[in-house]
This record gives C-alpha cells, sequence and structure tokens, in this order.
C-alpha cells in the first residue's frame, strides 16, 4: 500500500473548460467521472461560476451526458456564503448576482437585504444596473464589507466572452478605493471549503483544470497537487506562458481527458 500522505483520495474538478465547452462536453468527461464512482474515489465539481444553484449546475452536466448530483457541486457563491456566515452569523447582505448566489446566503442563513447591509457580497450578475452599482458603492463607503464572489474578468459563452464578476469588481473597486475579500480560486477560500466539504487533507487531494491562473494558482495555494489539462484555456502552445504567467507549476500536463482518465487509473492501481 502506498503512503497514505501521497495517496490520491480524491478530486477537485473544474468545470468549464475542464469538462465541457459551453452546452458540449468534452471527450472523456462522462468516462472520467464514472470511472470516479466505480472507483469509490470522492471528487466535487468545483466553480468559480456563482450565478448558477447547486441544482442547476448539476442538471446542466446530466444534460450533456456527466453524471452528477447537486451534492457533487461546490460553488464560489456557497464558500462566499458560508465564509460570511462564519464571521458574522445572521448577517444582513447586500447581494450583487444571480439566483445562484442569493440562494447560497438565504441557505445560510444570512439575512437578504436593500439597506443598511453589514456586507456587500457581489459575483456575477448579468443584470446588473447602474442603481445597484451606485448602491453598492454607498454601502461600501458607509462601511460594509466588501466579499467578491470570484475575480474571473471574463465569462466564456456559446458566442464568446462576456465581462465576469471580476469585472464588475474593478467598476466597484474603482469608486470605492477598497479592494474586496475574494472567494473564489486562487483564493485559498473556496478551495478550504471544498476540502472541508469533501472531508479530505489537501495533501490527498488532486487539483484538476485548465486555468492556470485560477486552478492550478489554487492547487498551489491550498497545498494540493495540481493537473493542468489542455482542453480549455491552456493549450500545447500557450500553457507554459501561461504557467509563467500565474506563478505557478503543475504537477502534471496532460494533453486531454483520455489521458487524465489513464493517469488516474494508474495511480489508483499503484495505490493497492
Amino acid at each position: 500500500m502506498a503512503d497514505s500522505h501521497s495517496a490520491l483520495r480524491g478530486l477537485l474538478i473544474d468545470l468549464d473548460g475542464t469538462l465541457y465547452h459551453g452546452h458540449k462536453m468534452i471527450a472523456g468527461a462522462d468516462k472520467l467521472i464514472q470511472m470516479l464512482q466505480d472507483k469509490k474515489v470522492s471528487y466535487l465539481f468545483v466553480t468559480n461560476n456563482s450565478t448558477g444553484t447547486a441544482e442547476v449546475v448539476a442538471e446542466r452536466l446530466r444534460s450533456m451526458g456527466i453524471p452528477a448530483k447537486p451534492e457533487d457541486v461546490c460553488t464560489s457563491a456557497q464558500a462566499a456564503a458560508f465564509y460570511i456566515a462564519e464571521q458574522n452569523q445572521g448577517a444582513r447582505v447586500f447581494a450583487v448576482g444571480e439566483d445562484g448566489l442569493r440562494s447560497a446566503i438565504m441557505d445560510a442563513g444570512l439575512q437578504l437585504v436593500d439597506e443598511n447591509p453589514d456586507i456587500v457580497v457581489q459575483g456575477m450578475n448579468r443584470q446588473l444596473t447602474y442603481d445597484q452599482a451606485a448602491r453598492a458603492v454607498s454601502f461600501i463607503l458607509n462601511g460594509a464589507s466588501y466579499v467578491l464572489t470570484n475575480p474571473d474578468k471574463l465569462l466564456p459563452t456559446a458566442d464568446g466572452y462576456i465581462p465576469g464578476a471580476g469585472s464588475i469588481s474593478a467598476m466597484l473597486q474603482t469608486a470605492t478605493g477598497i479592494a474586496p475579500t475574494v472567494i473564489g480560486k486562487p483564493s485559498a477560500i473556496l478551495m478550504n471549503f471544498a476540502l472541508k466539504k469533501l472531508g479530505l487533507q489537501a495533501a490527498e487531494t488532486w487539483v484538476v483544470g485548465d486555468n492556470p491562473h485560477t486552478d492550478i494558482a489554487a492547487g498551489q495555494i491550498a497545498g494540493c497537487k495540481s493537473v493542468l489539462v489542455l482542453t480549455g484555456l491552456a493549450t500545447k502552445q500557450n500553457y507554459k506562458q501561461l504557467l509563467e504567467a500565474a506563478c505557478c507549476d503543475a504537477d502534471v500536463v496532460l494533453e486531454d481527458l483520455h489521458d487524465l482518465h489513464t493517469y488516474i487509473g494508474d495511480k489508483l492501481a499503484s495505490q493497492q
């Protein structure tokens, strides 16, 4: 039996660019998750996207043929709500975000309010209005804490890219001069929340993703082994430059999910 401290017990798996593009599954994603289930390897789908609830994310995965249940999903919205509740249970929260964020806040026992909040929590919001942004700025300037679900400046869509939560945050930070507490990757807050939910230590958990700036950097910060798959942002042509720009290094670089399937299978076999 392999040393338990180096053994693979669980995976924290990115979604967009790693398991799917838009509404299309990346080849091998379904077989990879099925193998993890068959081998009884713990895993979570970990996403910076705060817009959808765990139920919505799981349904989206299933619609592409990827096995998924709501309890398999870990979002930056859930981690943000948990972080806020730990700091200030029952806090008054003004949310700049969509259903996933608002639901997570309520599920954590926090109060959603439109006036006099203790905390402004901001994520991606495709229905953002100038009034919402102005109110958030006013609340932050008047002493409310500022929490950002994730720093992603761009959000991939079927038609290209749109401004993400980080772009909205850039406006709020410019107006207030105040930097937020960042929850999502590469922050360790989301990773530690996911590890706690998974019930595993960092040393026995791998982070899998396609983005060095978020996934691989987050794995390194959290103390997990990181696996970069060249299925999305990172490609054979650019991954070395992306890793250098992100000031991090992946433990393993694999071309696709078929290679990841084989790599994990070999690792599990060596542990027996």
